[in-house]
């Protein structure tokens, strides 16, 4: 994990600093475990992320959103069709304030739900106690009670990316919004088939055939004649020649078999979900057929495939 950090250090030219939980603490709660990291003389308000979103962040309109309502906090809000399903944000149209949350409601009030993207004024931190706590249940409506709590409309997409069902789902959405939006990150060629992202440093083979909406990681290496699709292939992954991968999460350095093929295979962590996962390292062997199986990261049970 550090690795992990000091690489985005450089990369991005940024600071990151831990705040670790030793017990869980909710959405509010570790704000409060992080009060130095959050608090200082410069008065400037903060970002807080839900880590299972994905989506289009524009932060700086945000800022500015923020800024220019003079409240406490803002959040982020998304449509959805079936309201009756989520916590649903209730609030003035034309100036954005909360009025109330419902959670679930029976009658409609309203399809925004808090799509987990905030900006938070400093003092937030001071309403939270060091203890489990529920930013949306038990620090939002108090702001909102007092009319310190602007609620802004998420521009393109968004989507909970929790489970690893949802994850290729939301990476579909992600690289339809490279389509649209910056096209020319894509790969093209004869191999490719619709939106594809594959890194500079992924190695491609001959007579691959590659989508649609699938993700190459770094330093990847697919063979000769592999299939994939609906699927995102995380760094450092072999996949040899004629494996045929769909609806699959490949997890970092793993090496998938010749002429292996998976596919709504169910990861070891969840057996309610029907997509593949290999996470941590593993080595599913040549000429293997997983179709709902079941892929373990232990390396004591990774290579008995």
């Amino acid at each position: 994990m550090m690795n992990f950090l000091k690489d985005f250090d450089t990369q991005l030219d940024i600071k990151i600093t831990c705040s670790q939980e030793t017990e869980p603490l909710g959405t509010a709660g570790p704000l409060a475990l992080a009060r130095d990291k959050l608090i200082d003389d410069s008065g400037e308000p903060f970002f807080v992320l839900n880590s299972d979103v994905i989506s289009e962040y524009p932060l700086k309109l945000m800022m500015e959103f923020h800024r220019a309502h003079g409240g406490e906090a803002s959040i982020m809000v998304t449509k959805v069709d079936e309201p009756s399903k989520y916590g649903v944000v209730v609030m003035e149209e034309s100036t954005g304030k909360v009025e109330r949350f419902v959670e679930k409601p029976k009658a409609f009030v309203g399809n925004n739900i808090n799509a987990g993207i905030y900006l938070l004024n400093q003092s937030v931190v001071d309403r939270i106690e060091l203890k489990p706590t529920s930013i949306e249940k038990e620090v939002f409506p108090k702001i909102a009670a007092e009319n310190k709590l602007y609620a802004m409309a998420l521009p393109g997409f968004w989507m909970d990316i929790g489970q690893p069902m949802d994850y290729i789902a939301g990476l579909r959405l992600y690289l339809d919004s490279l389509r649209k939006n910056s096209p020319s990150k894509l790969a093209t060629g004869p191999h490719i088939v619709g939106n594809v992202l594959v890194d500079e440093t992924a190695e491609i083979g001959e007579g691959c055939l590659i989508g649609p909406d699938v993700a190459v990681g770094p330093g990847c290496v697919v063979e000769s004649g592999a299939r994939l699709s609906s699927c995102s292939v995380m760094s450092g992954v072999t996949i040899r020649k004629h494996a045929c991968i769909s609806s699959s999460i490949i997890g970092w350095s793993s090496t998938v078999g010749q002429g292996t093929r998976l596919e709504k295979t169910v990861p070891w962590r969840s057996l309610s979900h029907v997509k593949t996962s290999l996470e941590g390292v593993v080595y599913v062997c040549d000429d293997v057929y997983s179709n709902g199986g079941a892929v373990l990261p232990d390396e004591r049970w990774s290579r008995a495939i």
